[in-house]
């Protein structure tokens, strides 16, 4: 019993990935919802109903504790207690119309959603399911306490997720590749049009770590610039992960040569420049689960949109767009990067130094696309403008892109909202959020 339960939970999460990835129509989403119907029919073959709960962020089945799937599906497990199911039941009799509708509601974003799950399925005449809560939580503040839709929570998660995954490549070691997916899913769903605040406002103090916060930086980035470029979700997932993944050669090379503050000698430079191709040797490792985009991305994005760069290639091909948008994303944020012991240049620098690399680092009409969906002054950020008060970008304007909409958040005069490309208002100037910008913080 145990191994079909455990298939069938496996492809029930595969099936909830194909449902935020196609339409419901999509015969890729049928196939998936298919084999998990064919799957749970398997079970119920011999049982009346098949009960599932989530206590303490793991799975229970009867009186068991199912400890060891639920180390497999965190990020499942995660997801459904953000849906608030801790309690799913499905009995005997169930129709795989019935289990196809249940999926794809959970598949749904939930800001998209107009309705409870119970009240959903009592809607659509879905009777062989029942699903919501185990408990009611005792006060709102608890729910609050308890509540993963927060950002910074959820970033943290991720981040954790993408440095085990990191490590167990290292380390040769087999990559739980359906949690990663899944858990990519769930950065693409929550940091669509939050990503401007979270890089903004980030803030880990743990210097180790520094590597992994720049990775994930850059997938966010990447899924969002390709989505508004118009890739479809099964794209824009696959670019994610591949920048996820694009410097896994750099950390696989020694940590004293990454960190060290003096110029490298030419056996540590060489042994830097060789990163690409080592990262693509690892990921080669792993195709068979990830396809050959990882691998191609990291042996591409510095190469330079002139082919200038290195690794050095016999034959002139121009780089994968994949890898050209990983590029843009890998130089922006780590120009970007904001710690309280490093020094960041500001928005305006950025888009300078950026632009002197139009036509040879970077693809020129990537570049100008870059900008005009990240706007020169990103929104989140706290600006001061011409006339002394201080604002939060909170829209950026396409036409202009050192223009955009912005908040008045000084103290005495908040809340008016301005446009700079209609009037004689500019922005002069950004205050970083560590420092001199960290007292407006509260008013974001």
């Amino acid at each position: 019993m145990r191994n079909k339960l455990n298939k069938f939970l496996l492809t029930l999460a595969t099936a909830i990935q194909s449902g935020k990835i196609y339409t419901e129509n999509h015969p890729k989403y049928s196939e998936s919802v298919k084999e998990a119907f064919i799957s749970l029919q398997i079970i119920l073959q011999d049982e009346k109903e098949l009960v599932l709960g989530i206590i303490d962020k793991e799975l229970a089945w009867k009186d068991e504790i199912l400890f060891d799937l639920s180390q497999k599906l965190k990020s499942f497990i995660i997801y459904l207690e953000s849906r608030d199911i801790e309690r799913i039941c499905f009995l005997h009799g169930l129709s795989q119309k019935e289990l196809s509708k249940f999926i794809y509601f959970l598949s749904t974003p939930k800001n998209q959603l107009q309705k409870n799950i119970q009240d959903y399925l009592t809607q659509q005449r879905i009777r062989h399911i029942t699903a919501g809560k185990i408990r009611v939580l005792a006060d709102e503040k608890s729910q609050k306490d308890t509540e993963p839709d927060n950002l910074l929570n959820h970033y943290e998660t991720s981040l954790d997720s993408l440095s085990k995954s990191v490590k167990k490549m290292l380390n040769s070691e087999e990559v739980d590749y359906l949690d990663l997916r899944f858990n990519i899913l769930a950065v693409m769903e929550n940091f669509r049009g939050n990503h401007h605040e979270l890089l903004n406002l980030i803030s880990l103090k743990k210097k180790d770590l520094m590597t992994f916060i720049h990775l994930l930086n850059a997938s966010i980035l990447s899924m969002f610039f390709s989505s508004k470029l118009g890739f479809s979700k099964e794209d824009v997932l696959d670019i994610g992960i591949s920048a996820l993944f694009h410097d896994v050669g750099k950390i696989s090379i020694s940590h004293k040569i990454i960190t060290k503050t003096s110029k490298l000698d030419e056996s540590e430079f060489d042994k830097m420049r060789s990163h690409p191709v080592h990262g693509a040797k690892i990921l080669l490792k792993y195709k068979e689960d990830m396809g050959i985009l990882p691998a191609v991305v990291s042996y591409e994005h510095h190469l330079r949109y002139d082919l200038k760069g290195y690794p050095k290639i016999i034959y002139p091909v121009k780089p994968h767009i994949a890898s050209l948008i990983v590029s843009i994303c890998d130089v922006y944020d780590a120009l970007s990067q904001r710690r309280t012991y490093k020094k960041d240049y500001p928005p305006n620098k950025i888009y300078e130094i950026m632009n002197n690399g139009k036509g040879t680092l970077f693809d020129p009409v990537l570049l100008d696309n870059f900008f005009k969906i990240i706007g020169v002054w990103p929104i989140g950020s706290i600006v001061s403008l011409n006339d002394d008060r201080i604002a939060v970008v909170r829209s950026i304007n396409e036409k202009d892109i050192f223009s955009p909409k912005v908040e008045i958040i000084s103290f005495e005069q908040k809340g008016e909202t301005i446009d700079l490309s209609t009037n004689d208002k500019s922005i002069t100037s950004s205050l970083n959020p560590f420092r001199e910008g960290k007292k407006y913080l509260d008013c974001i």
